[in-house]
């Protein structure tokens, strides 16, 4: 402290009170103790500029520790300081994205501080730099937008003046998905202002709604989340007209024609009723707050809270929600006028999600059919059947609100005491205090006490994980360990979920207030925060050559590079027979899909609901769990992620959602869903009705269509996303966006997808029989460079080879085998299997066909080499004598083994082998 007061020594002095804060936060609270915040206060007041880059640097640090000091700032006018600091275009963008944050700090809840920036111009500098090259700054610069005008009329109308919420529409459509989460933020809080409206204000209100509402499929869970809170501000702005289009709605659902789908007999359920005595329990589910209990038929009935209205003496009725409903019969309305119980469950929101006829909303008084309320209302709804839990149980908090209040206002007669229902306010933000009390993913939780500041430290966010088919090449990817002048990382890793969702709740004795106030919150901005306090100068992990981490990838690389090796010794010898069992046990459900894991001795095995994991070296079972997707729907398709690193897995059904796990097959941690978006959004439960029209018998579990197809480019990150529908989704996983929407020109669904990363190229087999050959770098209408139309019947499984020039493999229920090459019109080589095909697979690196031929009682698996002879027949036994397999439901090649899994109906699941003398 003495050697600042010294300008010989000060930059020195400086230097290294800057590498002592960036320890972390108890460095932080060990400089605040000792007395060094007058000093770095007073020299705010210096116009030095080679000052400016370590004063930034130290003021974020403290800021991200204590944010109490955001009053002393504005008192000394030490805002000035930072305000000019942004303003300057030759300041590094790094330090720049210091002082967004550091002035984000200072307007946050702080009428005082809101008013001396605006005075500043801030809102001005922030719109100068929305567009800027740097991900992090714009993510700051957007915060520090919505923090100024929260609650503050007159920065939103000085917003309004500059077109702020026109600007801010440019990063809804961002490449970084934290990015286009502060984007949302600041425009929720831009409509959540309590002013007086005026026509003018309801205008802009309207539009930025729409613009929001078009990122209801955006495939962060951190965005969607946001979504919803600012969604739910309009909702709280505009609450008397979302009552009647809610009473509307609810009215329109009773009278709907059509059964829920929780009460439709399913066809392709083949999972007998089980007694629950001898049902396996699942396991836990870390984080998936909706997946409460094992049942016996494991149903996932994301209800509503049960809202019970309980008259007591003195005429006052007290809110409680009470248990989540488990039956489907109570799932049908939110109540009768006569009754005082209200259940908006998840069946009822997907059935006013799909009811298809709205002709007595044209009878909405001062509401039209097209209004802006009515389409936020489906929006929510929507959004309140999103996979991911954390987001669909914002969304029902905010439906469940509106039902609630609408219901209580066409009661007249029912006179709430004015103490126990508050007035909806707009969100407000957490408290003053630490941003860094909490570790993990977690927001914190709002404090006022510096006393907490000295909590643990936080987990490093550390970059962005490099994505594992990649070679780990430090120079390439730009990190410069430059004193207090570093190139931010992102602060979530991929697939990280982001902060959990907080809420203002209040006592649960007390009436609710938070729920029926929905005041509720991501904590995003806050997560965010804690960035900041975290080291920066410091080598991350991944390219320590000394760490775990490292050692532990190196381990990784050398147990890829042995498996397939091995592999390949066994094919190369020429594998004449496949029918010795290796594996069988008893799946807690009827296996429908099963997925090798390509380098460790594990075997995923969905049935309609859950996920089981076996190792089929040692006959264990290693993990069970439930998928989390609603009981009418089933998993039609797996792909491990990461396959040769810390492997994911990726779960698709036929409601067209994407879920990924971490953490399966771990016995020290509980499975963990990472992320879940919706793939694809046009594949309603209605259209999977349909009976699949071949001319044969087909597995019942099939029927209903194609379900949704999947395929993993993992050198570039791309998820292919198909089914019943008449396109082809391109996903960034990376940067958690769709990519493109290529138009498949057939009217019948996709059966099967494979894509070659090198050649850009995606081959897809469809219901008509056709094979079509997209080439993802064009244009989506010029895409499809070739159309294969030798296959007269359903394509069971086309697979594009992954070698330079390899060919394209379909095959068709009739068992024709075509092998096309994409420079040629026809095909280049075609084989007979057997006919009546209901399943295949090819072996990818052994040029094996393992195909079930239909029937129920005369099923038999034939094993194929690449000539069409059969080295092996795997036929159905009714006795205990043989290898005793039911009914085949799926079947699955090892990707680098001679290994075929087979799952039966009657719940077992079989793995067979190449002979023995030959392993």
């Amino acid at each position: 402290m003495q050697v600042l007061l010294s300008q010989v020594h000060r930059l020195r002095a400086l230097d290294l009170l800057g590498r002592f804060l960036d320890l972390g936060p108890w460095a932080v609270s060990l400089a605040l103790s000792v007395g060094i915040f007058p000093y770095v206060l007073k020299l705010l007041q210096s116009s030095a500029r080679e000052l400016r880059p370590l004063l930034v640097f130290i003021w974020a640090k403290i800021l991200a520790v204590d944010s109490s000091c955001q009053a002393d700032l504005v008192k000394d006018n030490g805002h000035k300081y930072f305000l000019s600091v942004l303003a300057d275009p030759y300041m590094p963008a790094e330090h720049r994205t210091m002082t967004a944050f550091i002035l984000a700090v200072i307007v946050n809840s702080y009428n005082t501080g809101q008013e001396a920036c605006l005075q500043g111009n801030l809102i001005a500098i922030c719109l100068e730099q929305l567009n800027d090259p740097h991900p992090l700054l714009r993510q700051w610069v957007a915060i520090c937008l919505g923090r100024i005008w929260q609650n503050f009329d007159s920065a939103r109308w000085c917003g309004v003046r500059d077109s702020a919420h026109e600007k801010l529409y440019s990063l809804l459509s961002d490449p970084i998905p934290e990015v286009r989460c502060a984007a949302v933020f600041a425009l929720g809080t831009f409509v959540g202002n309590s002013a007086e409206r005026t026509d003018h204000s309801t205008t802009i209100d309207h539009n930025v709604a729409m613009m929001l509402a078009q990122l209801i499929n955006d495939g962060g869970p951190v965005v969607r989340k946001e979504l919803v809170v600012a969604l739910s501000h309009l909702v709280v702005q505009y609450e008397s007209n979302f009552c009647t289009v809610a009473l509307q709605f609810m009215e329109e659902e009773k009278n709907y024609p059509l059964p829920s789908p929780a009460s439709i007999t399913e066809a392709g359920n083949l999972t007998p009723v089980r007694d629950s005595p001898t049902t396996p329990r699942l396991r836990s589910v870390s984080s998936y707050g909706n997946i409460r209990a094992a049942t016996a038929t494991r149903n996932l009935n994301k209800s509503l809270q049960n809202l019970s209205l309980n008259e007591q003496a003195g005429g006052s009725i007290t809110f409680s929600p009470g248990n989540l409903s488990t039956s489907s019969s109570a799932s049908s309305t939110l109540g009768s006028p006569d009754n005082d119980e209200y259940i908006l469950s998840f069946e009822t929101i997907d059935k006013m999600r799909r009811v298809s006829s709205y002709s007595s909303l044209n009878s909405l008084i001062g509401v039209s059919f097209n209004s802006v309320y009515t389409q936020i209302w489906r929006v929510l709804l929507h959004l309140a059947a999103d996979p991911y839990p954390e987001v669909s149980d914002l969304a029902m908090k905010v439906l469940n609100n509106i039902a609630y209040k609408a219901t209580m206002n066409a009661r007249p007669q029912r006179i709430l005491d004015s103490s126990s229902l508050t007035q909806s306010a707009p969100a407000s933000p957490t408290s003053k205090g630490t941003h860094i009390n909490q570790c993990g993913g977690s927001p914190p939780t709002p404090s006022t006490s510096s006393s907490s500041l000295t909590n643990d430290v936080t987990k490093q966010p550390g970059p962005r994980e490099i994505p594992s088919g990649r070679p780990l090449n430090v120079s390439a990817i730009g990190i410069q360990y430059t004193p207090h002048s570093h190139q931010f990382p992102r602060t979530r890793k991929m697939f990280d979920k982001g902060p959990d969702q907080t809420a203002d709740d209040a006592d649960d004795g007390v009436v609710h207030k938070g729920f029926l106030s929905m005041a509720i919150q991501t904590g995003f901005c806050d997560w965010s925060a804690k960035y900041f306090a975290q080291p920066v100068m410091k080598i991350p992990e991944e390219h320590d050559l000394e760490s775990q981490v490292r050692k532990e990838r190196e381990w990784r690389f050398l147990r890829n590079a042995q498996v397939r090796k091995q592999a390949q010794r066994i094919i190369q010898k020429g594998i004449m027979r496949l029918d010795d069992q290796i594996f069988i046990n008893r799946n807690p459900g009827v296996p429908s899909v099963v997925k090798f894991h390509p380098f460790t001795p594990c075997i995923a095995v969905a049935d309609k609901d859950s996920i089981c994991f076996w190792d089929w070296e040692k006959g264990e079972k290693l993990d069970y769990f439930h998928n989390g997707n609603p009981r009418y729907t089933r998993i039609t398709a797996m792909e491990y992620l990461n396959g040769q690193d810390c492997s994911l897995l990726l779960s698709a059904t036929d409601d067209g959602a994407i879920r990924i796990w971490k953490n399966f097959a771990d016995l020290e941690k509980n499975p963990e869903m990472v992320t879940a978006w919706q793939g694809l959004s046009d594949m309603l439960p209605t259209t999977r009705g349909l009976t699949r029209r071949v001319s044969i018998y087909l597995d019942r579990s099939k029927q209903g269509g194609a379900g949704m197809v999947v395929d993993w480019e993992q050198e570039t990150g791309l998820l292919m996303t198909s089914g019943d529908v008449r396109i082809i989704r391109i996903w960034d996983t990376d940067r958690e966006m769709k990519v493109q929407d290529i138009p498949t020109g057939a009217d019948s669904c996709v059966t099967s997808l494979s894509c070659d990363s090198h050649r850009s190229l995606i081959a897809a087999g469809l219901g008509d029989g056709s094979v079509r050959i997209y080439d993802k770098r064009m244009a989506p209408h010029e895409c499809r460079v070739m159309t294969y139309r030798e296959h007269s019947a359903w394509v069971v499984k086309a697979y594009l080879q992954k070698h330079p020039g390899g060919n394209i493999i379909s095959v068709s229920v009739n068992g024709d085998v075509r092998y096309f090459d994409p420079r040629m019109p026809e095909s280049v080589k075609t084989l007979q299997l057997v006919k009546g095909l209901t399943a295949l697979d090819i072996h990818p690196q052994a040029n094996l066909f393992a195909c079930l031929t239909s029937g129920s009682m005369n099923q038999f698996i034939a094993v194929y080499n690449a000539n069409g002879d059969v080295i092996s027949n795997i036929k159905y036994y009714d006795g205990f004598m043989g290898q005793r397999i039911g009914a085949i439901t799926c079947l699955a090649f090892h990707p680098y083994w001679p290994h075929l899994a087979v799952g039966s109906n009657d719940y077992y699941m079989s793995i067979y082998s190449v002979e023995k003398r030959i392993r």
